[in-house]
């Protein structure tokens, strides 16, 4: 059974449901017959690489106050460390992870897509280093067991693997998705947001049983 995963490295609601569903995964009697699929999502596909504050970007985005962004990002904050994962508040910077998404199709044909991912997102929320720079995007690709100059060569050639990230989103689109996290299980079952690891648990007997 296939569980597809549309996440973005910038969406703090994706690191915490990925880790929720890996729990909800993990309590799954058939757990080692899943394929785990990640695929790419933007946020913000016209984001420019930079030194905003991820707080002033995105509450500039959605019209909020920048207290009423830090307070949401407190929230995701608290439901990460619920799961056991770290989380900073306040020093994110805002960018484009198009190329961190070619990297990451890169992990997928290498094997090492889990890893990577994983990788990210902790930089990204836990260190609050900025996944947008080229040399941290190669560094982490190497922490996730890819070759350092295989990573470079993807980086500089903006072709390379762009198409899956596109058609990852085209596939998203289709699906009528239009925010991340979203889980489609088994391409029959679709599972949005930030559930329980019980409902993860529950979603895929449910697929499994119905398969």
């Amino acid at each position: 059974m296939r569980v597809e995963i549309w996440t973005d490295i910038a969406c703090p609601w994706c690191y915490v449901a990925t880790a929720r569903f890996d729990r909800g995964l993990a309590a799954f009697a058939h757990r080692d017959q899943v394929e785990v699929v990640h695929r790419s999502f933007e946020l913000n596909p016209r984001a420019e690489n930079g030194s905003v504050p991820i707080i002033d970007a995105v509450a500039a985005q959605y019209g909020r106050t920048r207290e009423q962004q830090v307070a949401r990002e407190e929230q995701a904050a608290a439901l990460a460390r619920e799961v056991g994962l770290a989380f900073r508040v306040g020093g994110r910077v805002f960018g484009n992870t198009f190329d961190l998404h070619r990297l990451i199709h890169l992990a997928k044909s290498r094997g090492r897509q889990a890893e990577l991912m994983g990788l990210a997102f902790q930089a990204n929320f836990a260190e609050e280093r900025s996944v947008y720079d080229r040399e941290t995007q190669v560094a982490l690709a190497v922490e996730a067991g890819l070759d350092a100059d295989e990573a470079r060569a993807v980086l500089d050639d903006p072709d390379a693997f762009a198409a899956e990230v596109r058609a990852d989103e085209r596939r998203a689109a289709d699906l009528g998705v239009t925010g991340v996290p979203f889980f489609v299980l088994n391409r029959r079952y679709g599972v949005g947001g930030v559930q329980s690891p019980d409902a993860f648990t529950q979603a895929l007997d449910q697929a499994w049983a119905d398969r």
